[in-house]
């Protein structure tokens, strides 16, 4: 075997153990395939058939009034009665056991809001792989990093008619692709230092989903060089379901190449198998 067919191999085989783990956490029995309602709190106190409680949201946060028999686990901690889950904070969630099911307390675009979560959701068993182009060392494109003076606001539209969200971009990362150089606006990622890129290309809407697709950055080396591996883009939840609030991409966002790299439509969009 060829260095170049040991390397390439090398590559497959990073990527097949990525995709697997990937794969594990989209089936996840509380993931967002277990999704089963999207629910958007109002002051008044209102009960859903598919989470215990009626659930309000007033500008002092977000909370339960529990009836007898029902438990709700919070931080390990078993509540009954009236519980007040506080304001929570853009983006971030408290997922609040309930028997198998896990409920789901978030903010989204401003907006409280309540998704349960239920193992045996029918989205979720059948669940069983998201088709992907084969991994091919040319879509590992190397680029650098170009940061901003300071971060900026960016708002976004999402997957949800009137809803927006709003990220701080801390600068674009640019690469050669195609014969031409482009420039995509990033976002923070995860890890502290890494970037969130989200964008469309050509085939959005053919043969990959057509409102966004979403690809993780490790952060730059010391001369702000990166690797934006379009082996690794990936579904956002609202690919599989209605029942999300994914941000679209920057206007900027929007390449004009094929990029035939990453994950496809699901199965869940096309009913094939």
């Amino acid at each position: 075997m060829t260095v170049q067919a040991t390397e390439r191999a090398g590559f497959v085989h990073q990527w097949e153990q990525w995709h697997a783990e990937h794969e594990r956490a989209v089936g996840d029995p509380h993931g967002f395939l277990a999704v089963t309602s999207l629910r958007w709190l109002t002051a008044e106190p209102t009960r859903f058939p598919d989470a215990p409680g009626e659930w309000s949201s007033t500008a002092a946060g977000v909370t339960v009034e529990l009836a007898d028999g029902e438990e709700l686990t919070v931080h390990g901690t078993a509540v009954r009665g009236w519980h007040d889950f506080g304001i929570i904070a853009e983006r971030a969630s408290v997922l609040a056991g309930a028997g198998d099911a896990v409920v789901e307390v978030a903010k989204r675009g401003g907006h409280d809001i309540l998704r349960p979560r239920h193992p045996d959701h029918p989205l979720r068993v059948g669940y069983t792989t998201t088709p992907a182009h084969a991994p091919d060392p040319r879509w590992a494109v190397s680029g650098r990093f170009l940061p901003f003076e300071s971060p900026r606001a960016v708002t976004v539209g999402a997957a949800v008619e009137g809803l927006q969200h709003v990220y701080d971009a801390p600068g674009q990362v640019e690469f050669e692709l195609a014969g031409r150089t482009h420039r995509l606006t990033v976002f923070n990622g995860a890890r502290p230092g890494s970037f969130h890129l989200l964008f469309t290309d050509a085939t959005s809407g053919v043969t990959t989903y057509q409102a966004n697709r979403s690809l993780s950055i490790a952060e730059p080396d010391d001369r702000g060089a990166v690797v934006i591996d379009f082996n690794r883009a990936t579904n956002l939840p609202c690919a599989y379901t209605d029942l999300a609030t994914c941000p679209l991409p920057p206007a900027e966002n929007r390449l004009p190449v094929a990029v035939e790299a990453g994950e496809k439509i699901p199965y869940e969009r096309t009913g094939g198998r």
